[in-house]
C-alpha cells in the first residue's frame, strides 16, 4: 500500500467515526422530538442516558485526527479535512446535548396534555433533521451546492422560531396557568433552532473544505 492510499484510508476511517456520531446525534434529536410530541418520559430518560456514549465517539474522533496529523503531517486539503472533521464532531456533540436539553424540558413538562399548539415545534423539527442529514452527504461528498441549499434551510427554520416563540408569548398573557409549560416549550423551540446552526456550521465546513476560505452561512 503507497502512502496516499494509507492516508486516505485513515481519513476516510476518521469519517466514518464522523458519520457514526452524526448518526447518533441526529437520533439523539429525533428521539427527542417524539418524546415531546407523545409525552414520552421514559424515551426521554433513555436520550438523557445514552449521552455519555456520544461524548466517547467525540473523544475518539479527536484522538484519531491528532494522531493523524502528527503521523502522517498532512497540508493543504488534507490538512483542512481533517480539522472539519475535528470541528463538526464538537458541533454534533453539541447537537446530541440539544437533544438532551429537549429531553430534560418533555420531563418537566410531564404527561400533562400540551395546553399549547406543537406544531410549529414539529415543523422546525422536521426540516432540522432534513438539514442534518444533508449535511453529513455534502460534507462525505465535499458538495458546496448542497451546503448552501442547507444554509437557506436555515433561514426557514429561523422564521418559525420567531413566529413560534410570538405565539407563546401572547399565549402566555392569557393562559396564565399553564406558564411553565409555554415556558418549557419556548426553550425546545430554542434548542431546534440552535441544532438548525450547527447543521449550517457544518455546511460552512464543507466550503473550507473545497474553497480554503470560511465563510459565514448563517448571516
Amino acid at each position: 500500500m503507497s502512502l496516499r492510499e494509507n492516508f486516505d484510508l485513515k481519513l476516510k476511517q476518521l469519517n466514518e467515526k464522523v458519520l457514526e456520531l452524526g448518526g447518533l446525534a441526529e437520533n439523539a434529536f429525533v428521539k427527542s422530538i417524539t418524546a415531546m410530541e407523545n409525552k414520552d418520559i421514559e424515551s426521554a430518560i433513555q436520550v438523557i442516558d445514552e449521552d455519555s456514549y456520544i461524548d466517547h465517539i467525540e473523544e475518539e474522533i479527536n484522538d484519531l485526527a491528532i494522531i493523524l496529523i502528527a503521523r502522517e503531517a498532512p497540508v493543504a486539503v488534507d490538512l483542512r479535512r481533517i480539522i472539519v472533521a475535528i470541528k463538526i464532531a464538537s458541533d454534533l456533540e453539541r447537537v446530541a446535548d440539544y437533544a438532551v436539553n429537549i429531553a430534560k424540558s418533555v420531563i418537566r413538562i410531564g404527561e400533562t396534555d400540551h395546553k399549547v399548539p406543537v406544531d410549529s415545534l414539529l415543523k422546525m423539527s422536521r426540516i432540522a433533521k432534513e438539514m442534518l442529514s444533508l449535511s453529513f452527504k455534502a460534507f462525505i461528498e465535499e458538495d458546496v451546492v448542497l451546503a448552501k441549499k442547507i444554509a437557506d434551510m436555515d433561514d426557514e427554520i429561523d422564521k418559525l422560531y420567531g413566529e413560534t416563540i410570538k405565539t407563546y408569548l401572547q399565549l402566555s398573557d392569557e393562559t396564565k396557568q399553564d406558564f411553565m409549560q409555554i415556558t418549557q416549550l419556548s426553550f425546545i423551540a430554542r434548542y431546534i433552532e440552535r441544532i438548525g446552526d450547527y447543521a449550517t456550521n457544518i455546511s460552512e465546513g464543507v466550503f473550507y473544505i473545497v474553497k480554503g476560505i470560511r465563510y459565514e452561512l448563517n448571516n
